[in-house]
């Protein structure tokens, strides 16, 4: 590593190594086959879609095709239609654009064939609410369980049931079409149908868990949810025959990246503990695990070890809403670390989302520094308060050590990483 850089700006060129292996266009159009002969239709969702389908286009030259990503994360396609909408709650936009995906995949035939692009947050931008449901059902039940501190994978499971196009049933729309949907995963254990709730593979809950799962995270659903989940959802099972022309790729994963920052890390002479890329739970609480491990490892390493340590680690995080600040699970993360580590010297951390957005803010995260404490401090912030008020991103702006990098335009979970000198 150059001696000049800072720890800080060490792992910040870490975190975009990590970004720059997953970025679509470098990583894609290794996983395309030959452009297929006859109809091809290129749909999909996510935040990194876009940038997906600028690389399928870069391979394959213009494309049909519709595809949904947030706010701000379009890019220039030739062929294919860029749709903006809403994330992390739907909104009607993302409602129109779904149902016309719909309608374009309907109706293929068996020499048809259909390129799915599919990543994190799909789950909010490919949005059609069951029969009998509305957006503002979706929003409500949206907006409490990302507030309750539930895990992804349960949010996920709900939303199959509330929906029209999760759960494999945009793939039985564009039956008997052959499907191939590449997919950039953002969840712990990578399964296909845990990424933007599988629009294109079958799942095999049900209405009562997902009852269940309200239930436990405090939830009180709409009225109309709640009926809909008393009648029995009809979910596509894994084992539904109209599922039997699809293939599932996971093509990009956050243990590759959390690899490929690691792989720098040893270039420069770095030791690197991996805990892995699926760590779950409370933000705060994980971080207070994490800065017992950071100096547990600094008094066993000792004085004078001539190699620095890089614990890394990935997995998606939860923030459950007890104030009114503005944050997210890694800016809260930084926040709960600082405090755990009390101002050890040595010891730098950065925790960001490698999509750009935290939470809802256009932030990725935040660094820590050995005075970060004191320097909040000298300028009257507390940080005690501003984790009870879930106002990590307050605290960290006014410190100026957010990290913003705008949309990434691709989406592989948390990247959290801590040096110990």
């Amino acid at each position: 590593m150059d001696k000049k850089e800072t720890d800080s700006a060490l792992l910040r060129r870490l975190f975009d190594g990590a970004i720059e292996l997953a970025d679509p266009m470098c990583s894609l159009a290794a996983h395309l086959p030959p452009k297929p002969g006859g109809r091809v239709v290129v749909g999909g969702a996510g935040k990194a879609s876009a940038r997906m389908a600028e690389a399928v286009e870069a391979a394959w030259g213009p494309c049909e095709g519709l595809v949904i990503t947030r706010y701000g994360h379009a890019r220039p396609c030739q062929g294919i239609e860029i749709v903006e909408a809403a994330h992390p709650v739907p909104d009607a936009a993302g409602v129109a654009a779904t149902r016309r995906m719909l309608d374009l995949v309907s109706g293929l035939g068996a020499d048809d064939f259909v390129l799915a692009l599919i990543s994190g947050g799909g789950s909010a931008l490919l949005c059609a609410p069951a029969k009998g449901l509305t957006l503002g059902d979706k929003q409500a039940v949206a907006r409490d369980l990302l507030a309750s501190g539930a895990p992804i994978t349960e949010i996920n499971g709900v939303r199959k049931q509330l929906s029209s196009v999760k759960g494999g049933r945009l793939a039985t729309a564009a039956y008997p079409a052959r499907m191939l949907a590449l997919m950039i995963s953002d969840v712990p254990g990578d399964a296909p149908g845990d990424i933007a709730s599988g629009p294109t593979v079958g799942d095999a809950g049900d209405a009562a868990r997902a009852a269940q799962v309200l239930a436990q995270w405090g939830v009180t659903p709409p009225p109309a949810v709640a009926a809909h989940l008393a009648q029995g959802g009809a979910p596509v099972p894994p084992g539904d025959p109209r599922l039997s022309r699809v293939e599932n790729v996971v093509y990009a994963a956050p243990s590759q990246s959390l690899e490929a920052a690691a792989d720098l890390a040893r270039l420069g002479g770095i030791e690197v503990m991996l805990l892995g890329a699926d760590i779950e739970g409370e933000a705060r609480e994980i971080a207070a695990r994490h800065a017992r491990l950071a100096l547990d490892q600094q008094r066993s390493r000792g004085a004078g070890t001539a190699a620095p340590l890089l614990i890394l680690s990935g997995g998606e995080l939860t923030v459950t809403r007890r104030g009114d600040g503005s944050g997210g699970p890694n800016a809260e993360y930084c926040l709960a670390l600082a405090l755990g580590l009390a101002g050890a010297p040595g010891i730098h951390a950065l925790a960001c989302d490698t999509d750009g957005v935290d939470g809802i803010a256009e932030v990725a995260g935040a660094t820590i520094t050995p005075d970060t404490l004191a320097r909040a401090k000298a300028i009257g912030l507390d940080p005690d308060s501003a984790l009870a008020r879930n106002d990590a991103h307050g605290f960290f702006g006014a410190l100026s050590d957010q990290v913003v990098t705008g949309p990434t335009l691709t989406n592989v979970n948390d990247f959290r990483a801590i040096l110990i000198r």
